[in-house]
């Protein structure tokens, strides 16, 4: 079997990003970003994905978050991209549900080789600490932008602002799974009637 790993570095004059995954690993993770909040949440996906992921981010943290977040999200989506390579053989689809106490959230995705979220997280409240939670559609947009996948993100239900985000990364590591999963009855071909993804 051929290793589905990358290493993506993204440079500019705002921030310096490091992200390597392979989607073949056991949810190990080792996190340097100066957000542990988002860092809590990264380690949801890898744990919950079955994949290995690692990223050194540093940045102008003492002007804002945003463009941190939104460039791991744009890193991490490269990485992933490459890492599946032509995408034949995978499932391509993946979707999961899941709680946390009171919420509840389900998450789609289509490595579609088309760009597009549809996000709905209704929060209620606008930070957990010290971090902007509007930050998490930044992280999302940026990843589906170079990842290239489909991506549908719906909070059915929470009142607690952590468990609403916690069960979303969650939701998203278990549908990216199921969907860069081998597909048995698809071994070398590309799902898609277009023959490419």
């Amino acid at each position: 079997m051929v290793e589905r790993k990358a290493t993506v570095a993204r440079n500019t004059l705002e921030t310096q990003i490091t992200v390597s995954v392979n989607l073949d690993g056991s949810g190990n993770t080792a996190f340097t970003t100066g957000l542990p909040f988002l860092e809590h949440m990264l380690d949801q996906i890898a744990r919950h994905g079955m994949m290995d992921i690692e990223i050194q981010a540093n940045g102008d943290l003492h002007i804002d978050d945003h463009h941190c977040v939104e460039d791991i999200g744009i890193t991490l989506g490269q990485a992933i991209a490459q890492a599946a390579q032509n995408k034949t053989g995978i499932v391509r689809y993946g979707h999961a549900y899941v709680p946390l106490d009171e919420a509840l959230s389900r998450v789609v995705v289509d490595f579609s080789g088309r760009p597009g979220l549809e996000f709905h997280v209704p929060y209620t409240r606008t930070t957990v600490g010290e971090f902007d939670v509007d930050l998490f559609r930044e992280f999302f947009q940026g990843f589906v932008n170079h990842a290239n996948i489909t991506l549908h993100v719906d909070t059915l239900r929470g009142e607690n602002t952590h468990h609403q985000i916690e069960t979303v990364f969650k939701a998203f590591g278990r549908a990216l799974r199921m969907a860069l999963a081998a597909d048995p009855q698809m071994a070398g071909v590309t799902p898609s009637t277009k023959g490419v993804l």
